[in-house]
């Protein structure tokens, strides 16, 4: 199967190959027109301390749907999905260290298991791409570079840490141009939380992503950074939960719903 054969395929689509274990690398630039999402997994006696934390940080942690306790079908983005299969890769933590990276979770699913989606910004890159943009990591075929920063995300009980970035260069007009597009979709990153100069937040190297990979800038671009839902890894491994289990980075949960359905 071809890169464009992923592109064109739905969410359920992009979910079977998953569960397949066919489907194991990022999922960027797949199934077009359909909101992907970051999966936090979390048991239930820190679960309404981590809802806190993404209610005080919704830049990076827009909360698209929180599942009860035990229950693993995400009835509001996906109904019929199984979040313990349906992603390409995940990662598991125990005390604050990731300790696993498996293609399913059913063997550390409990009972007392809380599964959250986060807003994923790979869904504004379809608008992105609509409006004539680059999307570089889309291009080159490999992962989305993300960073952390010196900014600070507003702690809640044992859940801090630093905001992480994703980061897609473009010239100053096509940023411009970007930043309107992407202002639209707040429950999915919103818009740039940075242009430009790296090190005023932090980044000392663009060509050594803390997560993904890195991407090619070019002469007369510069690199524009969007909250990443990878912030709460960084908030997970600050605060140790004795289980915890995430996405690995840019390796997504591909829902149902339509990206033009969370726009503002």
């Amino acid at each position: 199967m071809t890169a464009d054969d992923h592109t064109h395929m739905t969410g359920a689509g992009i979910r079977e190959l998953c569960r397949l274990g066919d489907l194991t690398g990022p999922t960027a630039g797949m199934a077009l027109g359909f909101a992907q999402a970051n999966l936090v997994v979390l048991q239930v006696d820190v679960a309404s301390e981590f809802e806190e934390f993404c209610r005080r940080n919704p830049k990076p942690c827009p909360l698209l749907e929180q599942t009860a306790p035990g229950t693993h079908e995400p009835r509001q983005m996906a109904p019929g999905a199984d979040v313990r299969t349906d992603l390409p890769r995940y990662r598991v933590y125990r005390r604050g260290v990731c300790v696993d990276s498996p293609g399913a979770i059913e063997s550390y699913w409990t009972a007392d298991c809380v599964a959250f989606l986060i807003g994923c910004s790979f869904t504004f890159e379809s608008a992105l791409l609509d409006a004539g943009l680059p999307v570089r990591h889309v291009e080159e075929g490999c992962n989305v570079p993300m960073y952390r920063t010196n900014r600070a995300c507003t702690p809640v009980g044992a859940f801090a840490g630093p905001l992480v970035v994703s980061m897609r260069p473009m010239t100053p007009e096509q940023a411009e141009t970007a930043a309107r597009v992407t202002e639209a979709y707040p429950q999915v990153h919103g818009g740039p939380v940075h242009v430009g100069d790296p090190e005023a937040i932090g980044i000392q190297d663009l060509h050594r992503p803390n997560y993904g990979d890195a991407v090619t800038v070019r002469p007369g671009e510069i690199p524009v950074f969007w909250a990443c839902g990878v912030t709460p890894m960084e908030a997970i491994m600050s605060a140790q939960p004795e289980l915890a289990i995430t996405h690995e980075p840019g390796h997504m949960f591909v829902t149902d719903v339509l990206d033009r359905s969370l726009r503002d």
